[in-house]
Order: C-alpha cells, then sequence, then structure tokens
C-alpha cells in the first residue's frame, strides 16, 4: 500500500503562485509515476501533470503548460507542483496521484489518490 499526503492548497490572488507538496510513504519501492490531478466542482477528474519515476519524463495538460511546474525530491519521497500565474479557472480540488507496477498474482498498475487539498484562485 501506498500513503499520500498532501499539502499547500489555498486561496490566492489572480496572477499569484501556490506550490503544493505531495508526500508517499508505505510500499514505495514500485511507484513508478507520480502526478497531479484536479476536479472542479461538476466537473470530472482531469490531469494536471505527471513525472515518471525513473526516466523523469513529464506531462503537463494544454491548460497549464509554461505556469505550472512538476517536480521531485527522492530522498524525501515527496513530489511537488509550484502553480504560477494561477487563474480562476484553476480553481478546484488537487489530488496527488502514485502508479505502482505490480507483478504478482498478474502484471498491473495500481492507483493511489491522496486526500485532496482545495485551491481557490479568487478576487
Amino acid at each position: 500500500q501506498v500513503q499520500l499526503v498532501e499539502s499547500g492548497g489555498g486561496l490566492v490572488q489572480p496572477g499569484g503562485s501556490l506550490r503544493l507538496s505531495c508526500a508517499a510513504s508505505g510500499s514505495i519501492s514500485s511507484i513508478v509515476a507520480m502526478g497531479w490531478y484536479r476536479q472542479a466542482p461538476g466537473k470530472q477528474r482531469e490531469l494536471v501533470a505527471t513525472s515518471t519515476s525513473t526516466a523523469g519524463k513529464t506531462n503537463y495538460a494544454d491548460s497549464v503548460k509554461g505556469r505550472f511546474t512538476i517536480s521531485r525530491d527522492n530522498a524525501k519521497n515527496t513530489v511537488y507542483l509550484q502553480m504560477n500565474s494561477l487563474k480562476p479557472e484553476d480553481t478546484a480540488v488537487y489530488y496527488c496521484n502514485s502508479q505502482k507496477l505490480v507483478v504478482t498474482p498478474k502484471i498491473q498498475r495500481i492507483d493511489y489518490w491522496g486526500q485532496g487539498t482545495q485551491v481557490t484562485v479568487s478576487s
């Protein structure tokens, strides 16, 4: 099992910045990717940014490219999301995601989720 603890959400004005943190614990040795997703009221959860554990490949939603940056501190088992130039449409609950590779009893990838942290962008 993998446990994810998030922090860093809050209220910020348009154009401001926030930094989200997610600390992973438990059976973390087989984690192959981590990332951030968000869900606004009445909408489906959507990808924000992801990062692979081995290659460090990153992927961003088009709506956040150039504004958000995902990074990792492997020594602390922590992933971050630096959010700059925030817009009202960025308002959502942000969830940390961890994907684990399991080989027994069958090969599969399992997703784990944090509790979510609220980000509100408003004047």
